[in-house]
Formats: structure tokens, C-alpha cells, sequence
């Protein structure tokens, strides 16, 4: 359910970090353009428009690319991350420059978003300075693990080991949704959990089948043809095999899908695609910077189909939902845990045969999605400026205990 918005606060009204910094640290961050950077960006600019000081820092870019924002981003040496660009692999602590202005912020929470080199760098400033620090279990690393270590399991417990000795570091650990936690459980952590929900910076204020018409003409699309979205990063774990599969299986019948995102299987995605004659039909857009552009590809769209196995909560299902497209899951993932079959959302089985069937089901009836979507937009979506009411609670909270006790 929508949670009732608050009013805007002053700053925090705390004694233990008045006027001083809130850090965010990550190792991704736009240009890069997955869930977790997407959410530190959110997180930065919806703390900003509530008066708190905050930063970001995270590794240097191999692109070009300005950052431009109301807040201060600190970047840090990198080098490219080998099969997964656009990502590189930070190496702050060789940076003297960067680390000779970290230093010198006098920060009053950390927030680390990811367990690698910005984390490390983060724990390093907890303590020197003395101060709290949250981490966010956003990512199932494992699948990741797997292939870097080319299934070696011996290598692979070692990396989850080293993950989950930084969460154990931490002062507190937040997760997006409470199914997320059988996941950090099974990699071995046995502390304390809070959940802290994803929200969304879009939302629909007019009306909504105006909106999709309108998103219809200015994309080129064919009035009266279904449009289906897969927004995220174009990698096997996302299990994006099974959307080519399932729509080879329905090729004679008009459609139209988008794929928007890059990443190192976008090449083999695009060989799948010619491969089963799907060239008209799929489209690849590459990453799409512009918000209100990619707004409005979630708008013209009919369902997002997200078949992954691989994300804990998905930012895409919010997107989506908040423009009145439904997702379409496959039961039992953990990304599914906030859709209701056939109310807020679709679900299915994860196999193409299935998830073909679901799909041309549910374009045959074309009055459900509709219904379903405006119920995502109601019971999945919930604005970032209300969430980050919680999380200035939060972390209020923790400034107070942290004081308290040291």
C-alpha cells in the first residue's frame, strides 16, 4: 500500500552530525545505468531536496561523461572491468588527490550500497571519523561469483565469505524487501535486517490512456500492436534468453519489443534475434540517459517482461508499475515476492513454453492489463521522497544509538 506522505523537514534536527555530510558510496553510478546506481542517485537527489548535505562517491568512468548534479560526486581511480563494460574496478586508495578530499569531508552517516572497493573505503572513514555506517544488500553476487570464477565453488564461497564479512561490519543492514533476507542468509550473514523499500521518481498525474497514445506517436509505434519493455542490464543471469525464446514462439503474430540496456550478452542477444527472424520485431536502444525519454518507453509499453532470476528488487518493476504497466515475473523469484498474480502483476513459469502461453493469454485480453496496471500503480510503486522520509528516520536513529553508545 502507498504509505501517506509526509511534510518536508527542515534539517535533520540531530545533535550528533548537524551541518555535517551524508555519504553515499557505490561503484556504480550514471553513466552506468543499473538498479543499484540508479537508486544512489535517487537516494542523493531526494536527500538534497530535503535540505541534507550529501555526496556520492564511486570509481571513475571509461566514457565521456560530465557529472552534473546539486550535490558533489567524488570519483576515484578504476580500471575497466574486464567482460562487463561499461563497469571498472575501483582502486581508490592509489588515488591521492581523491583520497586528500574524502578526507577532509566531515561526514555524519556513511551508506554503502555495494560491498567493494567504495565499501572498503567507506569502512576506512567510519573509522577515522568515528561514525555510523548502513550497508544495502541490493544484489544475489553470487550468480556473478560463479562466472568470474568459472564455476569454481572453492573461489566462489571465498568472494561470498569476503562480501559477507563487510555486512558484518556494518552497523546496520538494510535489504528492499523482506524476502531479500532468505538470500543474504543463505550467503552466511546471521545478523540483524531492516527493510528499507526502492521507490520511484515517476509518476503519472494526467491521463494514463492519453499518456500511452501520446508515448505510442512520438515513439513511431503502430497504433493496435502489443509492446512489450525489458529495461536492464543485458547479461545471461537476467535469464534474457527466455524473452527471445518465447517470442520466436509467437513470431507470426504482430508485436513489438524494446530492449533497453547494454551489457557483455547484448551481442549474442542481437545474433538470437536474427536468428529466429525476429529483426523487425525486437528492437536493442542501448542505454537511454534521458529519464523522460525512457519514461516514456515504460508508457508505450504493454507489459514489461522481466523473466529474471537473478535481482532481489528490481527498481524496473517500480518504474513500470508507476506508469501503469504491469511486469511480467516468473513465479517464485525473489523479484516476484510484491506481485499478486493477476492483480498488481503477472507471474509464470520459467520456461519460454510458459511464458509464450502467459503472454499471448493476457494480449488477447487486453482489459486486464489495463486493470492490472493501474493496480501496480497503486500497491508497487511509491515515490522516492516518501521512502527517503524512512530513511532520514533511520538514520537519525543510528546517529543517536551510534552516539549513545560510543
Amino acid at each position: 500500500m502507498r504509505a501517506e506522505k509526509r511534510k518536508a523537514r527542515p534539517i535533520m534536527k540531530d545533535t550528533c552530525g548537524a551541518g555535517k555530510i551524508i555519504g553515499l558510496f557505490n561503484d556504480s553510478y550514471p553513466p552506468i545505468m543499473d538498479g543499484v546506481a540508479l537508486t544512489v542517485q535517487n537516494y542523493a537527489h531526494s536527500l538534497h531536496k530535503k535540505n541534507q548535505q550529501v555526496c556520492v562517491a564511486t570509481p571513475r568512468v571509461f566514457t565521456k561523461y560530465a557529472d552534473s548534479s546539486e550535490f558533489p560526486i567524488y570519483r576515484y581511480a578504476s580500471i575497466p572491468m574486464w567482460g562487463r563494460k561499461p563497469y571498472s574496478f575501483g582502486i581508490p586508495y592509489i588515488d591521492y588527490l581523491f583520497l586528500q578530499k574524502i578526507k577532509q569531508i566531515p561526514f555524519k552517516i556513511l551508506h554503502a550500497h555495494c560491498p567493494f572497493s567504495s565499501a572498503k573505503l567507506a569502512l576506512t572513514i567510519k573509522q577515522q571519523q568515528k561514525i555510523p555506517i548502513v550497508a544495502t544488500f541490493h544484489t544475489k553476487f553470487k550468480a556473478d561469483f560463479e562466472r568470474i570464477s568459472f564455476n569454481n565453488r572453492m573461489i566462489t564461497n571465498w568472494m561470498i565469505k569476503e562480501i559477507i564479512h563487510f555486512y558484518e561490519s556494518a552497523d546496520e543492514v538494510w535489504i528492499p524487501q523482506p524476502a531479500v533476507e532468505d538470500v543474504i542468509r543463505e550467503y552466511g550473514f546471521k545478523g540483524k535486517t531492516v527493510v528499507m523499500e526502492n521507490g520511484t521518481e515517476f509518476s503519472v498525474d494526467d491521463d494514463i490512456e492519453i499518456l500511452k497514445q501520446q508515448a505510442h506517436e512520438k515513439l513511431n509505434i503502430p497504433p493496435g500492436i502489443p509492446v512489450f519493455l525489458f529495461v536492464g542490464q543485458h547479461i545471461w543471469e537476467k535469464n534474457v534468453r527466455l524473452i527471445i525464446e518465447s517470442l520466436a514462439m509467437m513470431k507470426d503474430r504482430p508485436f513489438q519489443m524494446f530492449f533497453i540496456g547494454t551489457g557483455y550478452a547484448e551481442k549474442e542477444l542481437k545474433t538470437l534475434t536474427e536468428h529466429y527472424g525476429l529483426r523487425s520485431k525486437v528492437q536493442f536502444l542501448g542505454t537511454i540517459l534521458d529519464r523522460e525519454q525512457l519514461k516514456r518507453y515504460y508508457t508505450a509499453a504493454d507489459m514489461l517482461l522481466f523473466p529474471s532470476l537473478y535481482d532481489n528488487a528490481p527498481l524496473v518493476v517500480r518504474e513500470a508499475s508507476a506508469v501503469h504497466t504491469p511486469a511480467l515475473l516468473i513465479k517464485g523469484s525473489t523479484s516476484s515476492e510484491v506481485i499478486t498474480d493477476n492483480f498488481n502483476g503477472f507471474l509464470t513459469g520459467n520456461s519460454s513454453l510458459e511464458l509464450t502461453k502467459r503472454i499471448l493469454e493476457l494480449i488477447d485480453q487486453p482489459e486486464i492489463i489495463r486493470q492490472v496496471g493501474s493496480n501496480a500503480a497503486k500497491t508497487v510503486a511509491r515515490s522516492w521522497d516518501d521512502i527517503i522520509e524512512n530513511v532520514l528516520d533511520r538514520y537519525d536513529y543510528l546517529m543517536r544509538k551510534y552516539a549513545t553508545k560510543n
